[in-house]
């Protein structure tokens, strides 16, 4: 699905990513994780166009996407901090975007999925931060393509809407779908991702499974290998 070659990002005299080399497959989730500085929102925004690396090659299906833009209309994208209209609603963002995209934007089962339909012709700037977030989700969600990226999702979400959300993306890898996001929250990657990529400080410091971090530290659940790795990391510096 897509496929990173080398890639190579600089900010003056900081490298925030280094060499980075990683391929996901069709129908997998994959987290990325690391500590804060590490790369991943850096990782994102450049497979999304939004950072141009320095170095490196972006494969999506095969074909070469750096310095393209139009394979953006092919990603469902949740950033980390969403900038909508304030005086919009979400039914007029839910057009707004439809129009921009030339795509048919679906929102009815989202609006089932968080509860939306007595916030849909409300003012954005007039919803909780926790509302918002599930107008962003729903917005990013509404396109249906193969591929979802997804940058700290569940900021601002309560227990329920979380449940809901995993819910939906474990039915939407069964279809195929694939899903990259980044969370700090642990019991969340450990339900869901077939797959971590662990950051530090701009290198892949681990891909595999989280059975095989776990072994890899030598400890019993995965809030305690990253602890570890962390740990171990400092030691060397």
């Amino acid at each position: 699905m897509i496929n990173v070659q080398n890639l190579t990002k600089t900010f003056g005299n900081l490298t925030v990513l280094n060499d980075v080399s990683l391929e996901i497959g069709a129908g997998k989730i994959v987290a990325v994780l690391g500590p804060n500085g590490s790369g991943k929102t850096t990782l994102i925004k450049c497979l999304m166009g939004m950072v141009r690396p320095d170095k490196g090659g972006m494969y999506l299906k095969g074909e070469q996407i750096n310095d393209q833009s139009s394979y953006r209309t092919y990603i469902d994208y949740l950033p980390q901090i969403s900038r909508h209209p304030e005086n919009l609603t979400p039914r007029e963002l839910v057009r707004m975007l439809g129009d921009i995209r030339q795509q048919p934007a679906r929102e009815e089962v989202f609006v089932d999925l968080f509860e939306l339909e007595p916030y849909l012709d409300k003012r954005l700037k007039n919803l909780s931060g926790g509302t918002r977030q599930k107008v962003s989700i729903m917005l990013s969600l509404m396109f249906h393509n193969d591929l979802l990226i997804m940058d700290e999702p569940t900021n601002g979400l309560d227990p329920t809407a979380i449940i809901r959300l995993k819910d939906y993306l474990l039915e939407k890898r069964r279809e195929n779908k694939s899903i990259i996001f980044t969370t700090h929250i642990i019991p969340l990657v450990e339900e869901m991702a077939e797959e971590i990529i662990f950051l530090l400080e701009g290198n892949i410091y681990f891909q595999g499974s989280v059975d095989e971090l776990k072994k890899q530290q030598s400890e019993p659940n995965l809030e305690r290998a990253i602890a570890h790795a962390l740990t171990t990391k400092k030691a060397s510096i």
